[in-house]
């Protein structure tokens, strides 16, 4: 089980000389889809024109499982989330929605970064309530099973 983020329809600038979704524009529809839950913690792109805090993205691992072509619909979810005082670590699935097959996975580890002074933050306390809260209502519909990052977060 997974949390819905987003449904894309892949589009012809998205593709290569493979007429399948280059690597790239995974990672840009994997990203548009985790700015959802970020924003959602208050620390998407309105957070960082208004408050400078922000996440940087400091290591990925990313699968791709079968391929993606233009025209197709994919449905991006949240698989795994959790966090420690000053790191997020998640990992998206993204699934054909025709055929309902996985195509990719990415797992994210992301640090909270106070972006006047760049450098890494500790999580506001109304910040870690509102992960927490997400956490405890969707505990049930996240996967930990063969996470790289599990080990990174300092709980």
């Amino acid at each position: 089980m997974s949390v819905l983020l987003a449904t894309k329809k892949i589009i012809k600038e998205w593709t290569d000389y493979n007429n399948h979704m280059n690597l790239s524009y995974y990672i840009l529809v994997f990203d548009m889809s985790a700015e959802i839950i970020l924003s959602k913690f208050k620390m998407g792109e309105h957070s960082a024109k208004t408050t400078k805090k922000s996440t940087m993205v400091v290591e990925t691992h990313t699968t791709y499982n079968n391929e993606v072509k233009e025209g197709d619909e994919v449905d991006v979810s949240l698989s795994y989330f959790n966090h420690d005082s000053k790191r997020l670590h998640y990992k998206l699935e993204m699934h054909d929605k025709a055929k309902n097959i996985l195509s990719a996975t990415t797992e994210v580890l992301a640090l909270y970064m106070d972006l006047n002074i760049r450098k890494v933050a500790d999580f506001e306390s109304e910040k870690i309530k509102i992960m927490n809260e997400y956490i405890k209502i969707n505990k049930n519909n996240f996967n930990s099973e063969d996470l790289k990052f599990s080990n990174k977060l300092k709980k």
